[in-house]
C-alpha cells in the first residue's frame, strides 16, 4: 500500500509518521519547502514528544518521504488547515487546493479521505469537485471524513489509542476508510455518514469551549467578588455531578477557538450558546489584557518608573510551541503597543525560531510584574521572589 498525506503540519506529520512506522509506504506533500527538506533529514519542525525519533526511524527505514509533488497512491489523506475569513466564515481554500492537487494522480480503487476540521458538506463538495473534474471516477474511488482527535503533547499515543469517527459518502466509502484505519488505530472505529462526521468535529469542540467559557466568565466574576477563583472551583468540583474547568487567559489553538464559529456561520439562528461561549472566551484575553495594563500604570505611578513586565508563556496550552490563534500572544501584542518594558517568555520555542524570547530565569530575576499565561511545565517549579507582582491567569501558583 502507498498513502499519500496532503499537509504534513502538526496533525500531518504525526499521521504520517505513524502509518510509515507500521510498513507502510508514506509519501507527505507540504508547500513548504524546509519543512519537506528537514523530514527527509529524519528531523522535525515542531514540538512533539516522541516524534521525531518515529519520524528518523520512518525516513531511515525508507518508509517516508516528504516532497511539493504529489505522486499516486492507494489512499490520499487531506491533512491542510481549515482557518476562517472575515466574519468567521470558514476558508475551505486549503482543503479545495490540496484535492485539486490530488485529482489528476486518482485512480480507480483509490481511497480520499479528508481529516482537516470542515463545515458540514465539505466531504461532499469536494467529492463533487473531483466527479467533475474526473467523471471517469464515479462510483469508481472511495471518499470520506475522519477527524482527528488528539490532545498536543500526546499526538502520536492519541493517534493509536483514541476511537475514530468514520464517514463516508456512501457505505462502500466508510467500509473502506474503516479498513484503512484498522491498519494503525488501537481505539474503536465508529462508522456514520460524512455529514455526522463533520458535525461530530465541531459538537466536541463547541462543547469543550462552552465549558471553559463558564470558567472563564466565573473568574472574572471572582475577581470583582473577591473571591478566589481556583479555591471556588475546588470546592464546588467536590459535588460528585459537578466538574469545572479551570480557567485561563482565553481559548487558542486552531481547534477550540475555531470550530464552534463553523457552527454558527451555518447554523446563525440556532447556535446562541455556542455563539456566546466564543464571545465570552474572546472576551476574557482583552480582560487580562486590561488588568495586566492596569497594575502596570499603578506601578508607574507609585515607583515613579516604567515596570518591566514577563509575558510567561506565549503558545495556546502548555508545553508545546502551537501559537496558533494563541491568546497569550494577542496579550503580549496589545501589551506591547502600551510602550511597557515586555519580555516574551516562552521555553518551547526553538532557538531557530523568528521568535525572539527571554530565558525563564533571567526574566524572573529582571522583571518587576510576572504575569502567567500558560502554565508550561518550568513555570510551575519555579520560586518566585517575594518583591515580585504576580497575576496568575492559569494557576500555576495555586498547583
Amino acid at each position: 500500500m502507498n498513502v499519500t498525506i496532503m499537509g504534513l503540519g502538526y496533525i500531518g506529520l504525526p499521521t504520517a509518521a505513524l502509518i510509515a512506522s507500521k510498513g507502510i509506504n508514506v509519501h507527505g506533500v507540504d508547500i513548504n519547502k524546509q519543512v519537506v527538506d528537514t523530514i527527509n533529514q529524519g528531523k522535525i519542525h515542531i514540538v512533539e514528544p516522541d516524534l521525531e525519533g518515529l519520524v528518523h526511524y520512518a525516513v531511515q527505514k525508507k518508509f517516508l518521504k516528504a516532497s511539493v509533488k504529489v505522486q499516486a497512491s492507494d489512499v490520499f489523506l487531506v491533512a491542510v488547515p481549515t482557518p476562517f475569513k472575515a466574519q468567521h466564515i470558514p476558508d475551505l481554500s486549503y482543503v479545495e487546493n490540496a484535492t485539486r492537487m490530488v485529482i489528476p494522480k486518482l485512480k480507480p480503487g483509490n481511497l480520499f479521505i479528508i481529516e482537516s476540521t470542515s463545515p458540514v458538506g465539505t466531504t461532499e463538495k469536494m467529492a463533487k469537485l473531483i466527479f467533475k473534474e474526473r467523471p471517469e471516477l464515479k462510483d469508481k474511488i472511495w471518499v470520506a471524513y475522519c477527524p482527528e482527535r488528539v490532545l498536543p503533547g500526546h499526538v502520536i499515543y492519541e493517534l493509536q489509542q483514541n476511537d475514530r469517527v468514520i464517514g463516508g459518502i456512501d457505505d462502500a466509502s466508510t467500509e473502506a476508510a474503516i479498513n484503512f484505519y484498522t491498519k494503525f488505530v488501537n481505539g474503536d472505529l465508529h462508522r456514520t455518514n460524512s455529514r455526522t462526521a463533520e458535525m461530530c468535529k465541531l459538537v466536541e469542540n463547541a462543547y469543550r469551549d462552552v465549558n471553559i467559557a463558564f470558567a472563564n466568565e466565573l473568574s472574572m466574576i471572582c475577581d470583582k467578588a473577591d473571591i478566589n477563583v481556583n479555591e471556588l472551583i475546588d470546592l464546588a468540583s467536590k459535588h460528585p455531578r459537578v466538574k469545572i474547568l479551570n480557567p485561563g487567559p482565553g481559548v487558542g489553538g486552531h481547534c477550540i477557538a475555531v470550530d464552534p464559529w463553523f457552527i454558527v456561520s451555518e447554523f446563525p439562528e440556532d447556535a446562541k450558546i455556542i455563539k456566546q461561549a466564543r464571545i465570552i472566551n474572546k472576551y476574557k484575553q482583552e480582560w487580562v489584557y486590561k488588568k495586566v495594563k492596569t497594575v502596570a500604570k499603578k506601578f508607574q505611578k507609585d515607583k515613579g518608573r516604567t515596570p518591566t513586565i514577563a509575558c510567561m508563556g506565549l503558545s495556546y496550552k502548555p508545553d508545546i510551541d502551537d501559537m496558533r490563534e494563541s491568546p497569550a500572544l494577542d496579550i503580549f501584542t496589545a501589551l506591547a503597543k502600551e510602550k511597557f518594558k515586555l519580555l516574551a517568555v516562552e521555553p518551547n520555542i526553538r532557538k531557530n525560531s523568528t521568535v525572539a524570547t527571554t530565558e525563564t530565569l533571567k526574566a524572573i530575576l529582571s522583571a518587576d510584574i510576572l504575569v502567567f499565561l500558560v502554565a508550561h511545565k518550568e513555570f510551575r517549579l519555579l520560586s518566585i521572589p517575594s518583591d515580585k507582582i504576580v497575576l496568575d491567569f492559569c494557576g500555576v501558583t495555586n498547583r
